[in-house]
């Protein structure tokens, strides 16, 4: 029996330790390690909670007017903490609700591009040749249809909804999805576990359920973290020109093209816009933290 110096125990010890490290434990840690990301995270974590919770224990409802407070400044007296808008609705209830349909819109949109996007990528990818070519064609041409008028297109023929607003955008951000997912499921299905896969007889939609899903959920996390800012940051503009959600509904960009039309009283804009600032910047930093988290050149 070969008896290692206490050095060099250390250093196996090491190294089965570095070797036993599963993929998703060093990705964990590195994404632990990026103070900004968990920084983003808090701050996400507490903002969904005062969305979902806020408007349910605030005293004030969104949609009541009080007529005897209209244009109110920020003041303790009534919990009018952030004051109330020109028509006397309390501002810091808007505020929670506009939260609340912001972070919802794009979490549901951004979930419809998930679905669409991932499924028409790994079938593109995995069937190559002419049903990879034809359904990356009908990408290419709904790329370039305009945003702005697929969503004018929608409410004319639908009316406004929130609903729609959801579906609207998600339907246009699932092809930048579909293209990573394809160039992923390209490079994927050359790999030895597909190819044993399809020589035991899985089938198509089996391989890509049990071997090319599993692999792609690194960049495809990374891109909804991406693409939820990119969401937001679309429903607010639609909001702030007046295709957004209907009264006494609100969201941030709602409130923020309300805020700027009232030049006298600038804490209705500043609000929503330090909230969608801070929720942005959380979201890129929990997004940048896991692009890096999954990075192979940096293990």
């Amino acid at each position: 029996m070969i008896i290692a110096a206490p050095g060099q125990n250390a250093e196996l010890l090491q190294r089965a330790a570095i070797k036993g490290r599963s993929l998703w434990d060093d990705t964990r840690r590195r994404l632990l390690a990026n103070k900004a990301a968990v920084a983003g995270a808090v701050v996400l974590s507490i903002f969904i909670l005062l969305a979902v919770i806020g408007p349910l224990v605030w005293p004030h409802n969104y949609a009541h007017q009080y007529t005897d407070r209209l244009g109110l400044a920020p003041t303790a007296e009534n919990m009018h903490w952030l004051g109330t808008d020109v028509v006397g609705r309390d501002m810091v209830a808007r505020l929670l609700v506009g939260l609340q349909i912001s972070l919802a819109v794009g979490a549901i949109a951004t979930f419809v591009s998930l679905v669409i996007g991932v499924a028409w990528g790994a079938i593109a990818g995995f069937a190559g040749g002419r049903v990879d070519q034809f359904m990356m064609r009908i990408v290419d041409v709904l790329y370039a249809v305009p945003f702005i008028f697929f969503v004018i297109l929608v409410t004319v023929v639908f009316g406004r909804s929130i609903f729609l607003i959801f579906l609207a955008i998600g339907a246009v951000e699932w092809m930048t999805m579909a293209r990573i997912v394809r160039g992923q499921t390209l490079a994927l299905k050359q790999k030895e576990f597909v190819e044993a896969a399809r020589a035991s007889g899985v089938k198509p939609f089996g391989i890509i359920l049990r071997h090319i899903l599993p692999n792609l959920l690194g960049p495809v996390a990374v891109y909804v973290t991406l693409t939820l800012p990119v969401v937001i940051l679309q429903e607010s503009f639609l909001s702030f020109i007046g295709l957004g959600v209907n009264e006494p509904l609100t969201s941030l960009g709602q409130l923020i093209s309300e805020g700027q039309k009232e030049s006298g009283s600038p804490w209705l804009l500043i609000a929503p816009a330090v909230v969608m600032v801070i929720t942005l910047f959380s979201l890129n930093f929990i997004g940048d933290g896991l692009r890096d988290a999954f990075d192979p050149k940096d293990r």
